[in-house]
């Protein structure tokens, strides 16, 4: 009688050097308090391109749809996204709803523990977030970066530059995440929203959604709200010198490399908030639903590319170099 064999399954893998190859790895088991997820749908992000340069040593991807294969849990054969931040659920952050920044437990699925761009994970209990009925596979991962993080931060901001009376807002960087922030900033009561970017298919996009083009750069008007998308160095240094007395400049792209700032007489000579928001708590994904129901067409339009494993070697990297918005993987 031959050996039985373990099951494998269709993996990701990221060498670095921009080299992706698909590999058949062990199907992972759940430990106690894990759920094991069948992944449908995984959105491409930006943020993954580090570990496509610099390589990963696990299976990458954090904006995940799966179907919980866990015979016997409440949730077996539910839809679910995965909310990436584990948490303790018991440290002062946690329990004031912070769920993103807990201060225990400092991992993130799909970077400190293998992620979606495989055709199975293992998921703590405590990050399945169910998917209703009606939010149909290919936009429900939207509901984490591209509508979770960016409606965060406009809550966020929100708190310190109120609608009423802010005026023009500006949105620097117009990529999946700055067109998200674009919708939340009109689903929230701001009017005029204009937006920079150097890819012109994305400043198009934008002004499509009803954005005012801003050209990247230009930081001859300046703004009560300023949220910046890109992570580009450049784009942090004009919100500082660009944004208005009491206002507000909200970091939300990210970016590895130092930033150092020069304290120049505009930035100094003025009162000012600068802010870092990241992700979203658990409890703020009832209205990230709601959003998605509610602008569900323009959601739509960014999902432009539905491709397969195999493809991804090559799709990433028309991703990574501006060509595609929101390519979404697809194990259906």
């Amino acid at each position: 009688m031959s050996p039985t064999r373990n099951p494998t399954m269709q993996a990701a893998v990221f060498h670095g050097d921009r080299r992706i190859t698909v590999e058949r790895l062990p199907i992972p088991g759940a430990a106690p308090g894990e759920v094991r997820l069948r992944v449908s749908r995984n959105a491409l992000c930006g943020s993954d391109t580090k570990l496509w340069l610099k390589g990963s040593s696990i299976t990458p991807g954090h904006e995940i749809l799966g179907v919980v294969e866990q015979k016997g849990h409440a949730l077996d054969g539910r839809r679910c996204v995965v909310y990436i931040p584990l948490h303790c659920g018991s440290c002062d952050a946690c329990r004031a709803g912070d769920t993103q920044m807990c201060l225990t437990v400092s991992s993130l699925i799909g970077w400190n523990r293998p992620g979606g761009y495989a055709e199975y994970l293992t998921v703590p209990e405590g990050c399945l977030l169910p998917v209703p009925d009606d939010i149909e596979d290919r936009l429900a991962p939207l509901l984490l970066d591209t509508i979770g993080t960016s409606a965060h931060a406009v809550r966020f901001a929100s708190r310190v530059v109120p609608p009423e009376g802010a005026g023009p807002v500006l949105v620097t960087g117009a990529g999946p995440v700055g067109l998200g922030v674009v919708i939340a900033l009109q689903n929230h009561g701001f009017s005029q929203v204009y937006t920079s970017d150097p890819n012109r298919d994305r400043l198009t996009a934008a002004v499509d959604f009803g954005a005012i083009p801003h050209p990247a750069g230009d930081a001859s008007r300046r703004f009560r709200l300023i949220v910046e998308c890109s992570g580009a160095h450049a784009a942090r240094n004009l919100g500082l010198e660009a944004v208005l007395p009491r206002g507000a400049l909200m970091l939300v792209g990210e970016n590895d490399a130092p930033w150092s700032i020069e304290e120049t007489k505009t930035i100094r000579r003025k009162d000012f908030h600068m802010i870092r928001s990241f992700y979203f708590p658990k409890g703020c994904f009832s209205a990230n639903v709601a959003l998605l129901r509610r602008e569900r067409e323009r959601y739509r339009r960014l999902v432009d590319l539905e491709f397969r494993l195999r493809e991804l070697p090559e799709v990433y990297r028309r991703f990574a170099e501006g060509g595609l918005m929101k390519p979404m993987l697809s194990f259906a």
